[in-house]
């Protein structure tokens, strides 16, 4: 029963959020690259800087912020509501009565599931970013092929992977928890559940934003 649910959860949270990890990755590559060739353009720094810095940009900070920041809004209102319904509605007080534990049996699966699903979907925000970057830079002869190539492959540390992924998990487990624990405690009727669903984005997004400095201090000092 659980693994069936932790599943779904996976399936909704991973393959349900693809197509806005997508969409997002692909512009702030875009964006970034475009952004630091204006910045260093008419000065002694080689064009190949352009894709070491997109590349750590994007693994360190962009693919686990932004991405999660997105999720937060998207997966962690729909969680909060989905487990405010199911309050309102008696459904969770019905289950705690047959004996189920509910707590359990309703968040454990998302958790685990965000676990899971939200460092994977970092991944591919990162790759998509970095081809994001280059699509934007070499058809346009903002630089060549090799240069972007050659920056991509300069001066690479495994480490920040390891901050990607620290990142992603802490970020997977702040958002689910705060939405599932927005919801399954509201109290009241459709506007309270409204407020509970926004509360869980805000919340999320702040503790967000929190948790990657403190991270970054620690990590890095």
């Amino acid at each position: 029963m659980y693994y069936n649910e932790t599943i779904r959860q996976m399936y909704d949270i991973g393959i349900g959020s693809l197509p806005i990890v997508f969409l997002i990755s692909i512009f702030i590559g875009a964006v970034t690259a475009v952004q630091f060739y204006y910045q260093m353009d008419g000065t002694l720094i080689p064009p190949y800087y352009i894709g070491y810095i997109v590349r750590d940009m994007t693994i360190i900070e962009l693919a686990p912020t932004i991405t999660c920041l997105v999720l937060a809004g998207k997966v962690g209102s729909n969680m909060a509501a989905e487990l405010g319904g199911m309050r309102q509605k008696e459904h969770i007080d019905a289950m705690e009565i047959m004996g189920v534990n509910t707590s359990s049996y309703l968040v454990m699966p998302k958790i685990v599931a965000a676990i899971l699903v939200i460092p994977l979907l970092v991944c591919v925000a990162a790759l998509v970013s970095i081809i994001g970057a280059y699509l934007a830079a070499v058809p346009t002869g903002l630089f060549s092929t090799a240069d972007y190539i050659k920056g991509i492959r300069s001066f690479f540390v495994p480490y920040n992977v390891f901050m990607m992924f620290v990142k992603a998990i802490v970020f997977a487990y702040i958002l689910t928890g705060v939405s599932c624990y927005q919801g399954y405690y509201v109290k009241g009727g459709s506007i309270e559940l409204g407020e509970a669903s926004t509360r869980a984005v805000v919340y999320s997004d702040i503790l967000i934003l929190l948790a990657d400095y403190i991270i970054a201090v620690v990590l890095t000092a």
